[in-house]
């Protein structure tokens, strides 16, 4: 049975990004993510921050790898990512860009102090 969870993050009364992520008893090796932002101007660090709240969920953390679905051109996330795991590597996939991470360990642990 696949396990989905949606995460959303706010601006005021608004919804600027959002994830779908799922996970899988039959699949423990890896979690997915699919990230998406409103399109035009967001406030700084809204990407990032959707990007730490997926990675913050005890579902993902359990999993030893991330496959993430991101629109191409989203360098915020990107870069977030990056940040935040392990070898990370990307592939274009039409409008979006396929991001395989793994994950440390203790991912709380390379939070950095930028949120």
């Amino acid at each position: 049975m696949v396990e989905r969870r949606n995460v959303e993050v706010s601006e005021g009364d608004r919804i600027v990004a959002s994830a779908q992520v799922t996970t899988s008893p039959d699949d423990p090796t890896a979690a997915r993510a699919q990230l998406q932002a409103e399109s035009g101007h967001l406030p700084v660090g809204s990407r990032a921050r959707l990007v730490d709240a997926v990675l913050d969920l005890p579902e993902v953390q359990v999993n030893p790898h991330l496959e993430a679905t991101v629109p191409l051109g989203d360098t915020e996330s990107l870069q977030r990512l990056e940040d935040r795991t392990n070898d990370m590597t990307s592939r274009a996939a039409g409008a979006s860009a396929i991001v395989d991470v793994e994950l440390p360990s203790d991912i709380d642990a390379d939070r950095s102090d930028d949120k």
